[in-house]
């Protein structure tokens, strides 16, 4: 089973074969209240790995993403070449990574100056694709050839018949002189871009360390990816599109069983998630998603996008929520006929009256009001599995002190990267530097040999155009 779990701190997918995961609840339990160290689920991740590795056929091998410290950090490169069959999954990470960095855009698919950003990008990627068969199609490159003078790029994309048709709004205006329109379109990528460019994480998207079919049967992975709160308008692209080609590739056909499950679901966000929910079960992928309030996924998500995303849902979970989203449950649980009395007392007699009328089975009064621990939800069966208490009203117990002594028990997660030399020297900054500026220069030389390429070609040398 291989469970993905993304919370504001961090990712954790996990594969195993053929069983159920061990989910840990963790929390103060209402009677002590005693305070309970908190490590982070890359930690929690690895001791249970370390404790349950003899319920795997094969043996899963562990890696991590951390943009914050390269040394606790393996590599990977998300568009790698050899997972982009189509210029669809181009467009697709291209979608992922803008919309990740401008949420607003969310609600504007489909307006000229959000589409023209993301289809550039996406003619990039491509390009990097098909260009020397991939070998420099990582994230990185395309930005640095995205900031490259814009008469270079369209030269360079043109060239390429299969690209032409996605760049002809921005040619026509380059060519019409509609200046003004072409640097708007031009700026709406290169600006929300612009913030991720970092040594540090070029460093990590550039490497192929290990690649995202997490559920792969001959090659099963734990992979705890890094976020930091400080850095989330930065970060979230990134790992939007790590989960983005990390469920594309899970919902096949012959992997192993799966479960995504997504902590603090407003955070990123998950292009195509509707369509996971309801399609991945297909392939034996479940899917559990997290999030404070509905309000947050409306937020971020859109309003038509959150109601399905609510809708879809088969299974419901919650603690305490409050207004809105109190009320919409309490609707889902639907009504139930009840009993009501009422007595009257007067000075000659008293009388007692008996009605029935349908009244709300959770009122949403009482999901606003649960104590800690206390949850309410409803859940659905199968055919051959029927359930006749679908809706519940629950609490559950967590054993601090057993929590407490298995997690003295944890051993720290291992240094992945060692950049001292021979001589004890850290080397760290000048080999992330060095990184960065060899992508830089890769580049830089990879427009000037195409416009030399083109220059010389007697069939395309006419894309060149002149500077007046």
């Amino acid at each position: 089973m291989s469970v993905f779990l993304f919370e504001k701190e961090y990712c954790l997918l996990e594969p195993c074969e053929g069983k159920l995961s061990r989910t840990v609840l963790r929390g103060e339990s209402t009677r002590k209240g005693a305070d309970l160290p908190d490590p982070d689920l890359s930690e929690i991740a690895y001791n249970h790995l370390l404790t349950h590795l003899d319920g795997y056929k094969v043996k899963p091998k562990f890696y991590v993403i951390n943009f914050d410290d390269p040394r606790k950090s393996h590599r990977c490169n998300p568009i790698n070449a050899s997972f982009m069959s189509d210029i669809a999954d181009a467009y697709e990470a291209s979608y992922t990574i803008m919309l990740n960095l401008n949420r607003s855009w969310i609600s504007k698919q489909g307006d000229f100056f959000v589409e023209s950003p993301i289809i550039l990008l996406a003619a990039i990627i491509w390009y990097l694709r098909i260009y020397q068969g991939g070998k420099y199609c990582t994230f990185p490159h395309a930005i640095e050839l995205l900031n490259k003078k814009y008469a270079d790029v369209f030269t360079i994309l043109r060239s390429y018949p299969e690209l032409e048709n996605y760049l002809s709004p921005f040619v026509d205006a380059w060519e019409s002189s509609a200046v003004e329109q072409l640097q708007g379109q031009i700026a709406s990528a290169k600006i929300p871009l612009s913030r991720m460019i970092s040594p540090a994480l070029y460093w990590v998207m550039t490497g192929d360390d290990f690649s995202l079919d997490i559920n792969n049967p001959k090659e099963p992975k734990i992979l705890v990816v890094g976020n930091n709160p400080d850095r989330q308008n930065i970060y979230s692209a990134a790992l939007g599109l790590y989960n983005s080609r990390i469920v594309k590739l899970i919902n096949k056909k012959g992997q192993l069983k799966s479960s995504v499950i997504i902590d603090e679901l407003p955070t990123i966000y998950f292009r195509g998630l509707d369509n996971l929910i309801a399609t991945a079960r297909s392939n034996k992928v479940a899917v559990l998603l997290g999030f404070q309030d509905y309000s947050q996924l409306t937020r971020d998500y859109g309003d038509k996008e959150s109601k399905v995303i609510q809708n879809t849902v088969g299974n419901v979970f919650s603690g305490q929520v409050v207004g809105e989203t109190a009320k919409i449950l309490s609707e889902r649980f639907g009504k139930v006929l009840q009993k009501r009395q009422s007595m009257t007392i007067n000075q000659r007699e008293k009388s007692t009256s008996i009605s029935t009328q349908m009244d709300s089975l959770i009122p949403a009064s009482k999901i606003s009001n649960l104590t800690q621990g206390m949850f309410v939800g409803a859940v659905a069966d199968n055919f051959d599995e029927r359930i006749e208490q679908k809706i519940f009203h629950c609490e559950i117990v967590v054993d601090n002190e057993k929590v407490k002594r298995e997690t003295a028990r944890y051993v720290k997660l291992p240094q992945i990267i060692d950049f001292t030399d021979k001589d004890g020297n850290d080397r760290m900054q000048e080999e992330i530097q060095a990184n960065y500026d060899r992508i830089r220069q890769e580049v830089r030389q990879i427009v000037e040999d195409e416009i030399t390429r083109i220059k010389n070609d007697p069939e395309l040398c006419h894309l060149i155009k002149e500077e007046e």
